[in-house]
């Protein structure tokens, strides 16, 4: 069995991890640094059984969306190394002011993920630790336009087209192979979208731009938006538009796991 993370498999019954391809998630975890000030963060529980289950201590984790620091702060609590960029530094100032310097490594970016000369910095950083790639990535990113987290035209919020979209962040999973470790793995979270009356697939468009990037996908976690602050206290709002009309609620997001 091969040893990409810290599980003693003789105490298997006893693990955390989830193995189901169905997570069952009621509420974000709301303890420790974790907050909910950026709208676009994700629930904790998902980088901690991605870090859990592919990585080992004194591993790195990396992350070309960091946003509000989800995954900053559970590599933090799990003992992992982390290095993370953003486009907006302003996210980059929170994030760090509420990391322990005494923490392992954390590096922290503000940049463009689309762009190699961002990932040049990224690398320096990674050498710096000894180690001349990255052990796990976690890609979060915007939901394409659904919502606008900059002014920024580089922000892939901002791209002008769906194929704009895909282009850039194909761009952004290309540029981060580049530091993964042989045999580690890749994951994207992202849900798709309903605009001008037709559901858009986005999550699989993703997938298979990062099939079409040569890495194998492994597995594909289905996980449930209970708590969905856009939809919170108007559960009966949506359900009469959707009985009045001829879609369903959004319920679901996917976790995609790749192996490089």
């Amino acid at each position: 069995m091969p040893k990409f993370n810290d599980l003693d498999i003789e105490k298997w019954k006893d693990s955390e991890i989830w193995t189901d391809s169905l997570w069952i998630i009621k509420e974000r975890d709301k303890t420790g640094k974790h907050s909910g000030f950026y709208h676009g963060n994700f629930v904790p529980q998902i980088p901690r059984q991605l870090i859990l289950r592919y990585t080992k201590k004194n591993d790195i984790v990396f992350d070309p969306f960091v946003g509000s620091g989800t995954t900053a702060y559970e590599a933090e609590t799990l003992q992992r190394n982390f290095i993370g960029v953003d486009i907006r530094s302003d996210l980059i100032v929170e994030i760090q002011s509420k990391i322990d310097p005494n923490f392992l490594y954390c590096n922290l970016l503000a940049g463009d993920s689309t762009q190699p000369e961002t990932f040049k910095r990224v690398k320096e950083s990674i050498v710096k630790q000894g180690n001349p790639f990255v052990q796990l990535a976690i890609l979060h990113p915007p939901y394409s336009d659904i919502i606008r987290f900059s002014d920024m035209k580089e922000d892939l919020s901002n791209a002008p087209t769906l194929e704009g979209f895909l282009e850039s962040f194909s761009a952004v999973i290309n540029n981060t192979i580049g530091i993964l470790e042989k045999g580690r793995y890749l994951a994207i979270v992202i849900g798709d979208k309903y605009t001008a009356g037709k559901w858009v697939p986005l999550g699989f468009y993703c997938m298979q731009a990062a099939q079409n990037l040569g890495l194998t996908l492994k597995s594909i976690v289905v996980k449930n938006m209970e708590g969905n602050r856009a939809k919170q206290n108007k559960e009966a709002i949506w359900r009469y538009r959707a009985l009045s009309s001829d879609y369903f609620i959004f319920k679901h997001e996917y976790i995609l796991l790749f192996k490089n």
